[in-house]
């Protein structure tokens, strides 16, 4: 061990490779040198500290988005524009295991969101809002996401798994006591693409009807 070149590039890439086999809590130094073939003291050339990795890890996974989740014209609303952002977002988060744990909170390490964010901030400018309340929006429809996205991994870690403990007829059989309550639990742990875009035009609808911009 310790012979193998590394960068940050390599680091994060095999970070995020391996969040998918162990997740976030898993996902020590020491485990990624493993993987590497080096000695843990190698990543700290690169990374002070793990939040230092983490945060490169948000911006190869914000890079990876905007490659294979954005083709194609602008779409011409700032809602559609809204909507097709925070529908890639949720898109690119659900690759990985506590995806959304990773990235919130993260800093980009790189300028490749601005571009992105100019765009946006202008649509939403032009439209009629002021910068302060078109910089409200997108933060609260990016913390939905966020949140219904942390919440949707806490019940199917990867697409194809789900917890034990989220089964949804024994929830009901266990509630059988509470029949509106029992039934929620269809609505509640399943149909998540769906209910997702459902949340999404519902903050959106609220924005409008908030700042009074269609």
């Amino acid at each position: 061990m310790g012979t193998t070149k590394i960068d940050r590039a390599r680091v994060a890439d095999a970070a995020l490779e391996l969040l998918n086999e162990v997740g976030l809590e898993g996902l020590t130094l020491r485990a990624i040198a493993r993987e590497l073939d080096v000695k843990a003291p190698a990543l700290y050339w690169h990374f002070k500290d793990k939040q230092a990795l983490l945060d490169e890890m948000a911006t190869v996974m914000y890079r990876r988005m905007l490659a294979q989740e954005l083709p194609g014209p602008t779409p011409r609303s700032w809602q559609q524009q809204m909507v097709a952002y925070q529908s890639a977002l949720r898109g690119a988060l659900l690759r990985y295991r506590d995806g959304a744990k990773v990235y919130s909170g993260s800093r980009f390490t790189g300028t490749d969101h601005a571009d992105g964010l100019e765009d946006h901030l202008r649509t939403m400018v032009e439209a009629g809002f002021e910068l302060r309340q078109a910089v409200r929006a997108g933060v609260t429809v990016n913390a939905y996401t966020m949140g219904f996205v942390t919440e949707e991994q806490g019940v199917r870690p990867m697409p194809d798994e789900r917890r034990e403990g989220y089964d949804i007829e024994e929830r009901a059989g266990r509630l059988e006591r509470y029949p509106l309550a029992a039934a929620a639990g269809a609505e509640i742990f399943a149909n998540y693409d769906e209910r997702f875009e459902d949340g999404l035009w519902i903050v959106v609808a609220g924005i409008e009807a908030r700042y009074g911009v269609t």
